[in-house]
């Protein structure tokens, strides 16, 4: 066994490791005494034990003291065999105590005398080491530290005579208060004999030390001159273990045996004398082996002995323990007797196996030593073991075997190779192979061999590698509202060779599937939940070697139980106190309470909602109207939904009073340019506050200085007649009741009714003009013209026709308006989203909330060029091997004149692109081939139409991978195989047909096409003109005359309408549609 010291010094400052480490088959399990008395480890939160250990670990940083640890510890390792022991260990703390404080009187000597400076270090534990700084021949320690001087010389004055120990624990030095030395000097010294100081006198002495042990025998005197030592041994020469210290005035010799026992003597002389001293040196012995007792392995009806020889002086007693207990106290063996200090078997059997200790003892010490009995080598576990293991975990197979001296056990895989140990392996002293992570190629046939000098034997072990049981979707924590689907998912991948089974618990006991409760392979589904399902559910997946667990808690939630018991209390004229007992929230918190009320004067039996409050008051007060029969009732919400309500209270009425509330929506205006119609919001029911509620109106033309004109009425509106056009008036109004009149509003300003304005905006005109935008500017009209509300000034545009190089295309004649709100005296505006290139004509007019009047001057305008749009189509197709064909076709917004194409390219390797390249195009060119270096390579292409502003709208293509050449080969022109060729002439002469049968049956009908006059949408010249547009500015629109009631922005958009086959005028001016193909055959 490994173990701490007998006599165990620890430093107070680390933690206290008590060491304790045995061997064993089974592995030994530990136990500690502690004084002689059982030591729980456990109860003490200070103290732990390594796993696998005895070694025991006592720290301090939660507090505590060392010391109260100190004492007598023993440690037992016990398993199925027997038990070992250590030595008792004494355990005591290192001690390190400060200097004494002590106040020094200087020393006072004379010239030639002896003197000792006493050191008297602080007893530590272990003592301290002590030196000081002046010593030699003259002046020398002893080995009580003190500070010897043979005699005094005046140079000895000094005062800084310190005496300093040393703490081995602690690497610490501490120093005495200096010593003050004072020497007195005469004219001259006298001589002296020697005299010894240490030790004193001339007389023998005796020192008793212990074998093994160092002796050191110390003689030190004084005298003038300084004495010198020799040292004699009697009966003999002093042999070579002897050393000679301190200027001969120390012997040492480290290793004491029992030879060196006898009388030794010192002399000191001088030439005045000499003088002598005897130390008898007794030495005695601890006890120490002659035949220390060794492990003992004996096969069935074998004899053997164990042997505990000792010596020491005095002679020690031997005394044998049974697995630490004493010999006669254990179990009787008849195949066992003790004989002396042998103990002989006789006829061994397989229950013999016990550990046996030794103990030898005399008052100087004792020796402990444990000698293990056993068989000879076996394996203890199964034969031919199959192990199923799962792939990446660290798996152990097991080899559990028997034999003394311990077995070497080796490894190896399907009965090959060397030994398996290190890398992917390693091999414990217990006999198991660890496979720190099992793939599956680790799988086969593992053999052990457990071999010794008493023979060998092995057993095999089979490893099969599987795939781990997981669950890889796992169920969720999920709310489910009371009467819905709650499913939980449980999907499970494992390995197909081992079954598994999948079963589901509820707060951790097994679920009852029944008619409701559905499981499948990777679910469980519960329909129309209820609350008794709330819980936890787990599902838990097994295999043979492992397993998968996954929880998850189902919350029912369902709509609040209704309130409870509402009280009707402190009433006040106006108010009332409500309060309830909410009902369950069924595990969603009640968020709000929905307090409704019933009355049964208007509207009997219907409840109204009152007022709503948070869902943590169950007390409110209920702000209340007057001449009320209220009856009240409580719902509670939560995130579910709304409680089925509470009972009613009882009813609770109101007394009567005049109205509190003002109408709202008080307003006078026009219906005709002779009225004015005063209207407002009744009041509601709750807000009469008493019976034959009516409402009184007042009304005169502002600052007019008249008096009041006054109606009542019970209707909410009421009609002012002949007035003059657009007058302002004040208004105010006053509900009234029974108990009197409420209070009045305040004065509003009503206008009669509007006329259509009389004056056009005059000097329109236009500036900064941009290809999309343009600078507006107009006089504006007298405010008085308008004869109504000032709403906007609003601008009419439309396209009349675009400029004559741009050829092929329509003028789409929708009109846009604008409106403009400015009263400054010189007003500007700006009209947007022009389409460039064109010309416009537009006009103004103003208008109030009805009426626009009269249009202004008539202005037009040219937009300037700006860039083109996209080109209508960019399509890029492979004709051959060796190039690309690529086709496109105008943009349908040229917004200018075109003077070209631009076609960048590039070629594209994965991330990599090429050097952009640039081709130019005529207006009229559509098409281009590009030569390819190489069929591999791809390009992208950046196409962009041009006018003289600049390039417009880049269309972005990449040419197609072409790297298969079967279907490079297949990319034929479609238009040149014979069979299209045929059914397009086929689909051709039937269109034909259906045309002219339908153009016959027109003529017969009565309609004649006058052949002078183009159908709409067609050419008229071959060089593309447009025709002039007779339209007038009156046209547009809604006219000046009529109502017009826009906000203000746009009302329509226009555009410029393309037809291909006009843009392409420059190519042909042949009709291409079936329509103009029946004008051509006419």
């Amino acid at each position: 066994m490994k173990q701490s010291l007998k006599d165990y010094i620890v430093d107070p400052r680390d933690n206290i490791i008590i060491e304790c480490e045995a061997k064993g088959n089974p592995v030994p399990t530990f136990s500690w005494r502690r004084n002689g008395k059982f030591f729980n480890v456990g109860k003490d939160p200070r103290v732990t034990m390594r796993k696998r250990s005895g070694t025991l670990e006592i720290g301090f940083r939660s507090g505590g003291r060392p010391e109260d640890y100190e004492g007598e510890y023993q440690c037992f390792a016990s398993n199925d065999f027997g038990t070992a022991l250590t030595n008792k260990i004494l355990l005591r703390v290192s001690k390190s105590p400060l200097w004494p404080k002590e106040v020094l009187e200087p020393v006072v000597v004379g010239e030639g005398s002896s003197l000792v400076l006493a050191c008297n270090p602080p007893p530590g534990l272990p003592p301290p080491h002590t030196f000081w700084m002046n010593s030699g021949e003259r002046v020398s320690m002893g080995l009580n530290g003190d500070l010897y001087f043979s005699n005094v010389l005046a140079k000895d004055s000094h005062t800084d005579y310190s005496c300093n120990a040393r703490f081995l624990f602690t690497h610490t030095i501490q120093q005495k208060n200096p010593f003050t030395l004072k020497v007195q000097t005469s004219r001259k010294v006298a001589e002296t004999p020697p005299i010894f100081l240490s030790p004193t006198g001339t007389d023998s002495s005796r020192m008793m030390v212990l074998r093994g042990q160092k002796l050191q025998l110390e003689c030190i005197a004084a005298g003038v001159p300084t004495p010198s030592i020799k040292w004699f041994k009697k009966g003999g020469d002093l042999n070579q273990k002897v050393k000679l210290d301190n200027f001969n005035k120390t012997l040492r010799i480290d290793s004491v045996s029992e030879e060196d026992a006898g009388e030794y003597m010192c002399m000191a002389n001088n030439q005045i004398g000499s003088i002598r001293h005897s130390i008898y040196v007794q030495v005695k012995a601890a006890p120490y082996w002659l035949d220390k007792p060794f492990n003992l392995v004996l096969a069935p009806d074998e004899n053997g002995r164990l042997v505990c020889r000792a010596n020491g002086n005095p002679k020690p007693l031997i005394k044998w323990l049974v697995n630490g207990e004493p010999m006669e106290s254990s179990l009787p063996n008849p195949s066992r007797s003790v004989v002396g200090d042998t103990i002989i078997f006789h006829s061994v059997q397989i229950g013999s196996s016990a550990v046996y200790q030794c103990n030898a003892s005399n008052h100087h010490g004792y020796l402990l030593a444990n000698a293990f009995v056993n068989m000879a080598p076996r394996m203890l576990g199964a034969k031919n073991q199959l192990i199923k293991v799962i792939e990446n975990n660290r798996t152990f197979l097991d080899c559990p075997f028997f034999g003394s001296p311990l077995p070497e056990l080796r490894w190896f895989k399907n009965g090959q190779g060397s030994g398996l140990d290190g890398g992917q392996y390693r091999v414990y002293i217990n006999g198991s192979l660890e496979i720190k992570r099992a793939r599956v190629e680790d799988q086969g046939t593992y053999t052990c061999v457990a071999s010794n000098i008493l023979g060998k034997e092995e057993n095999q072990v089979r490893l099969e590698v599987k795939e781990p049981t997981r669950i890889v979707r796992a169920p969720e924590h999920q709310s489910a509202i009371r009467g819905t689907m709650a499913r939980f998912d449980c999907r499970v991948k494992s390995d197909l060779t081992l079954p598994i089974t999948v079963t589901w618990l509820k707060d951790d006991k097994p679920l009852s599937l029944g008619w409701r409760l559905k499981k499948d392979e990777d679910s469980l589904s519960i329909p129309k939940v209820h609350e008794q399902d709330e819980g936890t559910y787990t599902c838990t997946v097994k295999s043979e070697i492992d397993q998968d667990t996954a929880s998850a808690r189902l919350t029912v939630l369902d709509y609040p139980d209704s309130p409870m018991d509402l009280e009707v209390s402190d009433p006040e004229a106006r108010s009332v106190r409500l309060t309830w007992i909410p009902g369950d929230d069924h595990n969603s918190p009640v968020t709000q309470f929905l307090v409704q009320f019933e009355e049964d004067r208007w509207e009997p039996g219907q409840w109204q909602n009152l007022s709503s409050y948070p869902g943590d008051l169950n007390s409110v007060i209920l702000q209340l109207s007057p001449f009320v029969n209220y009856q009240f009732r409580v719902i509670a919400i939560n995130s579910v939904g709304k409680s089925r309500p509470s009972r009613p209270s009882r009813r609770y009425p109101t007394n009567g009073a005049s109205p509190d509330a003002i109408p709202s929506g008080l307003k006078g205006r026009g219906t005709k340019n002779t009225n004015m119609e005063i209207s407002w919001e009744p009041l509601l029911d709750t807000e009469q506050n008493g019976p034959n509620l009516h409402y009184s109106v007042w009304w005169r033309r502002k600052d007019s200085g008249e008096e009041w004109n006054n109606v009542t009425t019970v209707g909410a509106k009421h009609i002012v007649h002949n007035t003059e056009t657009y007058i302002p008036y004040e208004i105010k109004l006053q509900a009234r009741n029974d108990f009197g009149p409420g209070p009045e509003s305040n004065i509003i300003i009503g206008y009669s009714g509007e006329d259509k304005p009389t004056a056009p905006p005059t000097d329109l005109h236009v500036s900064k003009i941009d290809s999309t935008k343009v600078n507006v500017h107009w006089t504006p009209v007298d405010p008085n013209t308008i004869q109504g509300e000032f709403k906007e000034y609003r601008v009419r545009t439309g396209l009349s026709q675009l400029h004559d190089m741009v050829k092929g295309l329509h003028v789409n004649k929708e009109k846009k308006t604008k409106g403009f709100y400015s009263t400054v005296a010189q007003p500007t505006g700006i009209l947007t989203d022009l389409q460039p290139y064109s010309l416009y004509r537009m006009f103004m007019v103003v208008a109030n909330s009805h009426y626009e009047g009269p249009p202004s001057n008539h202005v037009e305008f040219h937009t300037k060029e700006g860039v083109p749009d996209l080109p209508q189509f960019f399509k890029i197709v492979q004709r051959s091997p060796d190039s690309i064909h690529l086709e496109w076709d105008k943009p349908l917004e040229p917004n200018g004149i075109l003077i070209g194409y631009t076609l960048n390219y590039q070629a594209v390797n994965g991330s990599r692109l090429g050097h952009m390249q640039m081709e130019s195009f005529l207006p009229n060119v559509t098409a281009y081939r590009l030569r390819l270096p190489d069929q591999a390579i791809q390009y992208r292409f950046y196409l962009a139409a041009l006018t003289q502003v600049g390039a417009g709208k880049v269309y972005a293509e990449e040419s197609p991978h072409f790297t298969n050449e079967a279907y490079i080969k297949d990319q034929v022109d479609i238009a040149t195989q014979g069979w299209f060729i045929g059914l397009m002439c086929a689909i051709a002469l039937i269109i034909l047909i259906l045309l002219i049968s339908t153009s016959i049956n027109f003529c017969k009908s009565g309609h004649v096409t006058d052949d002078n006059k183009p159908l709409q949408g067609s050419q008229n010249s071959l060089d593309g003109g447009v025709k002039e547009s007779d339209d007038s500015l009156v046209d547009y629109g809604e006219g000046g005359d009529g109502q017009f009631n826009e906000d203000g922005s746009f009302i329509g958009q226009y555009t410029v309408k393309k037809d291909k086959d006009e843009t392409e005028g420059n190519e042909s001016s042949e009709a291409t549609s079936p329509v103009n193909a029946i004008y051509s055959l006419a």
